[in-house]
């Protein structure tokens, strides 16, 4: 190491312009999604170790990590005895921990696996024993009538259901930037706009060239989620290939809240846990997601004819919610591969570690992914340290079922910024959106700014608020740099 000096002596930076700093980093991280930042903040963990974390997008959290169906699972219907199943499993605890801990909103809803036909009932079975080699034994099987008293919105003709209680929903949003600003308080780099062109392998390092100039570091990890595939050939590996998997979903407004208390699950097929219905932290309602199998990692787009399918099996499912206002659509991607298990490998000879294949577990997985790619760094010859404890970060409050600032008389009699409303839609003050620009990983868009404060993402989308938010945002990037150490600022009384 160029520096030895342990994570508490050293506040990392955040940088998005600008050349790479001229030194050699112990491990980088090649992408800021779920995985890649949680993987960082582990060995974050570790005195000693300089760690880099370079991201292709302007934030964190910018793939597949921001488009996905918000559950935090339980792993019942892994393929048992898979490296997805344990590290769910395990990942779910952690996770659970880790967001009471730091603020990340977690509301315990819990899930019913609805059968609409005799052949998906029948399936039924076969699930709940799958739960159990899964080690999960909380499931059972429960008939028309409780499924009716349970749900009563439902449509006509539900024929029993698998009872989940332990299926949760969960901020992901604010589950990557709680990784991502607890690394980078504990001394990880993070270089965003830095895609990784081509990787030389020299004596002892890799040379990584990206957009910003060249990153050294001994060791690697290939976090890219959709371009894991990409990132393994570029160090002569062929084991898995990345087919994006498209998943449209429709937001309804918070009026839909009403009509249904747990997660609707469908019966799964080979092409994934098909189109559920879901509330989320936010007070809204989420229909989908599809599964478009496509080549072009780009294809975020939704379509009129994806919008279709989904209303038309939300109408099967809860016919009320097509009477509800749509709030949003939206498309995410997920890294689908030719296997049916997450591929992470460690390459010893090359010092070098992927994770491809992660699905929409990883983000449940993500806590559990990053202690087991921590174990297979140390197998390829990484000195790994006794892990340390990093001082925690409290994150602010997104989630409905929590106090929001504009809610605590407290924070306002402190700072009447908490008090003035910019987004009415989602209550969004003026003092949430000062924090987090002001932030240790501010945002690098108005749309960064939506997920860390939900202004814009309302019934509106920002039609009145538009214009007042991107002026704050604009005023907040111009008054503080966003590269260089660990900036200080104004800051949420609940992010410490």
């Amino acid at each position: 190491m160029d520096v030895v000096e342990s994570a508490a002596e050293r506040a990392g930076r955040v940088t998005r312009r600008g050349a790479t700093p001229d030194t050699t980093y112990d491990v980088t991280v090649v992408g800021a999604g779920v995985v890649g930042t949680a993987i960082a903040r582990e060995l974050a963990r570790r005195p000693g170790l300089r760690v880099a974390v370079v991201e292709a997008s302007n934030d964190v959290g910018e793939g597949t990590s921001k488009a996905n169906t918000a559950i935090l699972h339980t792993g019942f219907d892994a393929v048992p005895g898979s490296l997805e199943s344990r590290l769910v499993r395990e990942g779910r605890r952690l996770l659970t921990a880790y967001a009471a801990e730091s603020g990340i909103p977690v509301e315990p809803v819990g899930a019913l696996l609805v059968a609409w036909d005799e052949k998906q009932l029948a399936a039924i079975p076969a699930l709940l024993a799958k739960a159990a080699a899964n080690g999960y034994d909380q499931a059972r099987i429960i008939g028309p009538e409780e499924v009716r008293s349970r749900e009563p919105h439902l449509g006509p003709g539900a024929r029993g259901a698998l009872d989940v209680p332990g299926e949760s929903i969960i901020c992901p949003w604010t589950t990557t930037l709680a990784y991502a600003t607890q690394a980078v308080r504990a001394g990880v780099d993070l270089h965003l706009n830095c895609r990784v062109r081509q990787v030389d392998q020299t004596e002892g390092r890799h040379d990584l060239t990206t957009d910003r100039g060249v990153v050294r570091t001994r060791y690697l990890v290939n976090a890219a989620g959709l371009h894991a595939d990409t990132v393994d050939r570029l160090l002569g590996h062929d084991d898995f290939t990345v087919t994006p998997r498209r998943g449209q979903l429709i937001v309804f407004d918070k009026f839909a809240r009403g009509l249904l208390t747990h997660i609707l699950l469908p019966v799964p097929t080979a092409l994934g846990k098909g189109v559920l219905v879901a509330p989320t932290v936010y007070g809204n309602v989420l229909l989908g997601p599809t599964a478009e199998e496509t080549h072009d990692k780009t294809a975020t787009a939704s379509s009129a004819e994806g919008i279709a399918v989904l209303r038309e099996k939300g109408r099967r499912i809860l016919p009320e919610l097509l009477d509800e206002e749509v709030t949003a659509v939206y498309a995410g991607l997920r890294a689908a591969t030719e296997h049916d298990d997450y591929r992470v490998r460690a390459h010893k000879e090359q010092r070098y570690v992927t994770v491809g294949g992660i699905r929409s577990t990883g983000l449940t997985a993500s806590l559990a992914i990053a202690a087991h790619v921590t174990e297979l760094l140390g197998t390829t010859g990484l000195d790994l340290t006794e892990p340390g404890q990093l001082p925690p970060v409290r994150m602010p409050s997104l989630g409905e079922a929590f106090p929001r600032p504009y809610q605590r008389a407290d924070l306002i009699a402190a700072d009447p910024a908490y008090g003035t409303m910019v987004c009415h839609c989602e209550r969004v003050t003026h003092g949430e959106i000062r924090d987090a620009l002001a932030a240790t990983v501010p945002p690098g868009s108005p749309d960064g700014l939506r997920r860390r404060t939900r202004a814009g993402g309302g019934r509106c989308q920002g039609f009145h608020c538009g214009p007042a938010v991107r002026e704050l945002f604009e005023q907040g990037t111009r008054s503080t740099t966003v590269s260089g150490p660990n900036r200080a600022g104004s800051r949420c009384p609940d992010e410490t």
